[in-house]
């Protein structure tokens, strides 16, 4: 969800959108990852379309992960700073921050080992 002021990157995401929509079997373990809306502070013209198209993903779908900060400037907390002036509530950036990607959790839980799990 990178470089949003590039119009073809919503044209982009609007097939996965309707793909969602449409139930399409091919979307069942596609994720987004958000970390790299870089520069949303400037994009106060586009802060809407974003949440939006977040809404129509699903939060379930969205993933964000610190590696979207480019340091030393952008650091991973300021990079969360700046994705949090995305019109979306309080409980809609929670789900995100605790969305985690299904196949990390499968790894962890194996590195873990037998009855274990990553987060036990």
């Amino acid at each position: 969800m990178a470089c949003y002021d590039d119009p073809a990157i919503d044209e982009a995401l609007a097939v996965f959108v309707d793909a969602i929509a449409n139930q399409d079997w091919r979307m069942k373990n596609v994720y987004f990852d958000a970390s790299g809306v870089m520069g949303v502070e400037k994009l106060t013209d586009k802060l809407k379309l974003i949440a939006t198209r977040i809404r129509e993903i699903g939060l379930s779908r969205v993933l964000y992960g610190s590696d979207g900060a480019l340091p030393p400037a952008y650091t991973p907390q300021k990079a969360w700073e700046a994705f949090r002036q995305l019109p979306l509530t309080d409980a809609e950036f929670t789900i995100i921050a605790n969305n985690r990607a299904p196949y990390r959790t499968a790894i962890a839980d194996a590195i873990a080992g037998p009855g274990r799990t990553a987060t036990h």
